[in-house]
């Protein structure tokens, strides 16, 4: 079975965290132990797992993908290619391990979705794989 999250970006570029919403969807998808694959289907989006606790975290990452990525001088005639190359450094998928039912992330983890195109309507699958004994 497949979770889906629906998402309302707000800002042209955003983290926003979505760790209670996979953890949602595992207790929906009943796992107890297994894998939980976290993936959007968007080529202007990406999932990644940070830092949730101190918002000066999110800021800064956003902040050095601008940096490393320049808003100007691409062929792409959309406009957002900078967008599609931050998709792509970041990645459309992350893996967490389920243990006793609950995502096995780290204290300060947290699991979010990036929107570097907005605002827009995006969607998260999320697919568990339970361990059988």
């Amino acid at each position: 079975m497949l979770e889906r999250i629906q998402l309302r970006s707000a800002l042209k570029e955003v983290l926003m965290d979505i760790t209670a919403d996979v953890q949602k969807a595992v207790e929906r998808l009943k796992c107890r132990d297994g894998l939980c694959v976290v993936f959007t289907p968007h080529t202007t989006a990406a999932i990644t797992i940070n830092e949730n606790a101190d918002p000066s975290v999110v800021r800064d990452l956003l902040y050095g993908l601008r940096r490393i990525v320049p808003e100007t001088g691409y062929q792409h005639g959309e406009g957002n290619s900078p967008s599609h190359i931050k998709s792509s450094l970041v990645g459309c998928s992350e893996q967490i391990l389920v243990e006793n039912g609950r995502l096995a992330l780290g204290t300060w983890q947290g699991i979010y979705f990036c929107e570097f195109d907005g605002p827009r309507e995006r969607q998260v699958y999320v697919k568990t794989v339970s361990h059988l004994p």
